[in-house]
């Protein structure tokens, strides 16, 4: 009987201990960085509703990763419904570096970004490219994320 009764209270204890532990995990957040390339949309803006205005790159890198073309499709698309708007494609690099070499950098990803536009139907016409380099950084921190975040091209209407 003895036996019973602590059984069962073991058995309680141990329930009460899975129930518990079961919904008191936390979900952790998630990373905006992946692979050395920004993923967050905190600092993203919008081109047109449902637009990003930029992409991300990863450190020395001007080569387009799966998620900067799926935005630069969409601003394909929204160019080519707008054929009176021209753009802009700003370059932009992170702090590290000579300013030369950032802002070569920067022009080569705004250039791969102005590429793939026009691969999808936009008319060279319409684009202009301009690098800024380091010297517009969107995070001034000195971090990782400051520096992923920093590495982008920006498409911007042209005034």
């Amino acid at each position: 009987m003895r036996f019973n009764k602590a059984l069962r209270s073991l058995f309680i204890v141990l329930f009460s201990t899975l129930i518990i532990s079961a919904c008191s995990t936390a979900k952790k957040a998630a990373d905006p960085l992946k692979n050395d390339v920004y993923t967050g949309t905190d600092t993203v803006e919008y081109l047109a509703n449902g637009v990003p205005d930029r992409v991300f790159f990863a450190t020395n890198k001007f080569n387009l990763t799966t998620a900067a073309r799926d935005t630069l499709r969409k601003q394909a698309t929204w160019l080519r419904k707008n054929k009176k708007i021209t753009v802009t494609i700003e370059g932009h690099a992170d702090e590290r570096g000579t300013r030369e070499y950032n802002l070569a950098l920067g022009e080569r990803r705004a250039n791969s970004a102005k590429d793939y536009l026009m691969t999808y139907g936009v008319s060279g016409k319409r684009l202009s490219v301009i690098s800024y380099g380091k010297e517009r950084p969107v995070n001034p921190a000195s971090s990782p994320l400051a520096w992923s975040q920093n590495r982008r091209s920006v498409t911007v209407k042209a005034n």
